[in-house]
């Protein structure tokens, strides 16, 4: 089906374009969203009659986007989670748990936005790219830690998915001596 644009959509073309496009995907996503018309001669007229306005409309989203996008620059968000000692989280960190987050801290993000393929689901410095608008997106920092404390720690670049980082505990420096005392039992023997 052949559409007309009435806003950039990556990897599909510019505002005012003419594409070629599935029929279901112009149906149920561009169709009804508003983002694009069906190509025929009276949505051409439509379109270059609204191109002023559209076009004004595009830049004043776009500039909001921005702002929001300079506000969450160099931002780093604590996201605290039950984790085994491995750091392998129990549950994950998903689209709308990122969302709460961001709105914690005063962001009104929709869960569209959030560039996550696949869920976190262990601790650490986690990267996540929020696309605010079709020509501006923003990479923020995720901390997921067991504690605040912990997320300190991590922020500051140590490793805390270890025995040794979780407990101050050198786990392969352990010896067999140090969990069993070799003097109880000969107190055992002698009694």
């Amino acid at each position: 089906m052949q559409v007309i644009l009435l806003e950039r959509i990556a990897k599909l073309g510019q505002m005012g374009e003419t594409v070629k496009v599935r029929d279901g995907y112009a149906r149920n996503f561009l169709l009804p969203q508003g983002k694009a018309l069906r190509a025929n001669e009276a949505n051409k007229k439509r379109f270059e009659a609204e191109r002023a306005t559209l076009e004004a409309r595009n830049l004043e989203r776009k500039g909001e986007a921005q702002k929001v996008a300079d506000a969450l620059a160099g931002k780093s968000f604590v996201v605290v989670r039950s984790a085994g000692e491995t750091g392998q989280l129990y549950g994950s960190v998903a689209a709308r748990d990122i969302i709460e987050t961001l709105a914690a801290e005063g962001f009104n993000i929709g869960r569209n936005q959030v560039d996550l393929n696949t869920p976190i689901k262990a601790i650490g410095l986690h990267q996540v790219i929020l696309h605010l608008h079709s020509e501006v997106e923003i990479e923020i920092q995720l901390n997921v830690a067991r504690s605040a404390e912990e997320a300190e720690r991590q922020a500051k670049g140590e490793s805390l998915t270890s025995a040794d980082a979780i407990y101050g505990v050198d786990e392969d420096a352990l010896r067999p001596e140090d969990f069993f005392d070799p003097e109880a039992d000969r107190e055992t023997e002698e009694e």
